[in-house]
């Protein structure tokens, strides 16, 4: 899913996960409540992201341009690496101590929901009407930052993961097709196993990295309707399906078709890995051809994408939204929409080399990201699960990361993982 491609039923997917969220979040620990007065207003502003050092630039230039042409001082800081798993609790932290930023970009489904429910970010739909977003922006997209029918975000970039990969190695190994099946996929591990490669370069700190195998091997096992009821909390974890997703995460630890180690490995080096010769492959989204590819001044046409092979009909891959919130107590909202509005620009877009964004007109460019735009035409209109640390709350993918841990490090056992993971839905849904 990128540039103006989606697909209704992935968003419906999304959507129903967030709007879901929002009447239970307050038991779960991940609510959190605003109040106190609005900031005065001012010609300073301030955006909060994730950014790591290999995009940041891009952000920094296109918002200097913005200050340089409306007065503005806007700062941008950044808590790059750590995902989902710290960058919420930093900016819950602030809000609730009564700064936080005026801008900030957050994930949809449930790492957004919340900010939403407390009334923290603004409602955006005066700011769609005014700045004609809900043309502008593939309206798909709009659903996923939207929350009991409230715009409170306005998304830039739609995600989708598959396994991008090293010609060299593969070919190093025998390979000369990519996977169409879960079987093959298993016989190119091997493969490159016996060349003395390691097939997959995924790391554990933080939970988020190597938790998208477990997802796509639930999404293999299950089929796609078991596994949006299991997202959801309409369906048993505790079942065969399951068991067996659990089964063969461990297998891909013990065949050593993961590196070693890759508990203890920070997503922010080991995604870079496979563009270094270190592994083969990755699991990762658009953004790692100008995060890794372009970065390290290589040729995208020594590298390679795929679509992870399901065994299943429709075809899936996981999949999410990323936006920006407005501080609902910024005495700046005018401003801020306008930077939104100006960074939500095909232009900026561009400049920002984002490969899948949200905004018509900024598809990603052959000539610039080749394997973005290939992977727009293959794989563009193929539906998507919910990314798993996006479709549960905070609380529930900790508590998932713990049992994923517990499962490589062989002190639980896939039914022992599968019965605590119900016992964990079942709490947050009200089974």
């Amino acid at each position: 899913m990128t540039g103006r491609s989606y697909t209704r039923r992935g968003f419906l997917a999304l959507s129903s996960v967030a709007v879901t969220g929002l009447g239970i979040s307050a038991c779960t620990g991940a609510s959190i409540s605003g109040g106190g007065a609005t900031a005065p207003a001012s010609n300073t502003l301030r955006l909060f992201t994730y950014e790591d050092d290999t995009t940041i630039g891009s952000l920094k230039a296109q918002v200097k341009k913005f200050d340089e042409q409306n007065g503005t001082t806007t700062t941008v800081d950044s808590l790059p690496g750590s995902g989902a798993a710290q960058y919420p609790d930093k900016l819950r932290t602030e809000l609730l101590g009564g700064s936080g930023p005026d801008i900030w970009r957050i994930w949809g489904g449930q790492i957004g929901a919340p900010f939403a429910k407390a009334k923290q970010a603004a409602d955006l739909a005066p700011y769609y009407q005014k700045y004609g977003w809900d043309s502008s922006i593939n309206t798909a997209a709009v659903q996923g930052m939207t929350f009991d029918g409230v715009k409170a975000g306005v998304p830039f970039t739609a995600r989708a993961l598959g396994a991008w990969y090293n010609k060299e190695l593969l070919a190093k190994a025998g390979v000369t097709d990519v996977p169409t099946t879960y079987a093959e996929l298993e016989e190119m591990n091997d493969k490159l196993v016996a060349a003395g490669i390691t097939p997959c370069g995924l790391g554990g700190k933080y939970g988020w990295h190597i938790m998208r195998l477990f997802e796509y091997l639930l999404e293999h096992t299950a089929g796609p309707e078991l596994h949006d009821r299991l997202l959801l909390g309409q369906d048993s974890w505790d079942r065969p399906e399951v068991i067996e997703a659990f089964t063969l995460f461990k297998k891909w630890q013990d065949k050593k078709w993961l590196p070693e180690g890759a508990l203890g490995l920070d997503p922010a080096d080991v995604g870079n890995w496979y563009v270094q010769g270190k592994v083969a492959y990755d699991i990762e989204g658009q953004w790692t051809e100008t995060a890794a590819i372009l970065a390290a001044e290589k040729d995208p046409k020594d590298f390679g994408v795929f679509q992870l092979p399901t065994d299943q009909s429709p075809a899936r891959h996981s999949g999410f939204v990323e936006g920006y919130m407005i501080n609902a107590r910024s005495g700046n909202k005018d401003k801020a929409a306008a930077l939104l509005d100006f960074l939500l620009t095909p232009e900026s877009q561009k400049a920002m080399q984002i490969g899948s964004s949200t905004v018509k007109g900024a598809e990603p460019d052959a000539e610039t990201t080749p394997l973005a735009a290939e992977w727009a035409e293959k794989y563009g209109d193929s539906p998507f699960y919910t990314i798993q640390d996006q479709a549960f709350p905070k609380k529930e993918a900790d508590q998932y990361f713990s049992i994923q841990s517990d499962l490589l490090q062989g002190s639980m056992t896939p039914a022992a993982a599968a019965e605590k993971m119900q016992e964990i839905v079942a709490a947050w849904a009200g089974n």
